[in-house]
């Protein structure tokens, strides 16, 4: 019986030319080379230490105006050195470093020294603490929407280096998503895409990136509608964070945690934001990425550490912490209040408030009695920093 391999080149069978496969050809495949970046070792390593078992970030970056509103709100002028005086008192509070890997510092903050010439830079390295730096120029109005976007990529290169110069060794940028003003497409897509660009310029300057996606508090809608919402916004973020290449294990993801808006009429349980948020990061955050250091977005200093410390009640792939302002400092300030015969006494409660963020970011922290000031509300309508 003949052989199907002496068949001439071209013949037919059962009606179908049957034609030589062409020969096979040796194609060149593109060779990918991934270049180590100037300050790979240094990001991860700052990251790493940041993310220290219970510590956190302190987020002292608000605007001379914010900053300003708030000093005038106890009586104390806004001026310079006012600020200068409050936010030294921070800085210095006695073994704050044993809580706080991190402190975000406004630019004015950055080139500022204590009242003995030492440079804040300086105060807090001694402190154990990283400098940072807010490098976004905030909101405005996103045209044709009620919505905002954020400015700042305009020149950050350059900034970032210099920042880079005076100390700061990680940084941040906010963005915002309002669920009653859209969202829309657009509004997601600016803050997404900002993020990302911002993060690989700022990687590339030596600056760990802290990537802020704030969904705000402000409106009536219940937690499912947040976490909808939420489930979009996160899922934009980290797609064009790959797409720019950022590095996830020398960076940080501030979000707000998952919870009802400000004016819903049903309130969440600690239980209950913990397990929404924490099913969040888990259907969108990558384990790669070095830590989660949530904002207080307008709780209350005891919200905030209860819903921290609910979500660290079982392991999590990432570190997860808090990088607070007011949920860190509204007793502190009014405490103080300009008065520097108060200054120990506003240190000494700066310093447990880090500490019982720090036991809840261990899952182990217990709330005993607290001032109503730690129990009212920090939240404000169309906040800006």
């Amino acid at each position: 019986m003949a052989s199907f391999l002496a068949l001439p080149a071209k013949t037919l069978l059962h009606g179908v030319n049957r034609v030589n496969c062409p020969k096979k050809t040796n194609v060149k495949r593109p060779s990918f080379v991934t270049k180590a970046g100037k300050y790979d070792d240094e990001l991860l390593e700052t990251a790493t230490k940041m993310t220290q078992s219970g510590k956190g970030i302190l987020a002292m970056d608000e605007s001379n105006a914010t900053c300003g509103s708030r000093l005038e709100g106890v009586g104390v002028e806004n001026n310079e050195e006012n600020r200068r005086r409050y936010r030294e008192l921070l800085i210095t509070t006695p073994a704050l470093g044993e809580h706080i890997g991190g402190a975000i510092l406004f630019e004015e903050t950055l080139y500022q020294s204590c009242a003995d010439g030492t440079s804040f830079v300086d105060a807090l390295n001694a402190n154990g603490i990283y400098p940072g730096i807010k490098v976004d120029k905030g909101l405005k109005p996103l045209a044709n929407t009620n919505e905002s976007w954020c400015q700042g990529l305009d020149g950050l290169a350059d900034r970032a280096a210099e920042y880079y110069k005076q100390g700061a060794r990680f940084c941040k940028w906010r963005s915002v998503v309002s669920i009653p003003d859209g969202p829309s497409r657009t509004a997601v897509t600016d803050c997404a895409y900002g993020l990302a660009r911002y993060a690989a310029i700022c990687q590339n300057a030596g600056l760990v990136p802290i990537v802020e996606p704030e969904i705000l508090l402000d409106g009536d809608h219940d937690i499912d509608t947040t976490f909808e919402v939420a489930s979009w916004v996160w899922a934009e973020t980290f797609k064009y964070l790959a797409d720019n290449n950022v590095s996830f294990e020398r960076m940080l993801l501030k979000p707000s945690m998952v919870g009802p808006g400000a004016d819903c009429p049903k309130r969440s349980t600690p239980e209950e934001v913990a397990d929404y948020t924490l099913r969040m990061l888990k259907s969108r955050v990558p384990p790669a990425t070095a830590g989660i250091m949530f904002l207080s977005g307008g709780l209350s200093e005891l919200d905030s550490t209860l819903y921290l410390n609910a979500m660290n009640q079982s392991p999590n792939p990432w570190h997860v912490s808090f990088s607070y302002a007011r949920a860190l400092q509204n007793t502190v300030l009014k405490t103080w209040a300009g008065d520097d015969e108060k200054k120990a006494e506003a240190q000494a409660i700066l310093a447990r408030r880090a500490k019982e963020n720090g036991l809840a970011q261990l899952g182990k922290f217990v709330a005993g009695d607290v001032s109503e000031s730690e129990s009212e509300s920090t939240y404000q309508k169309n906040y800006v920093y």
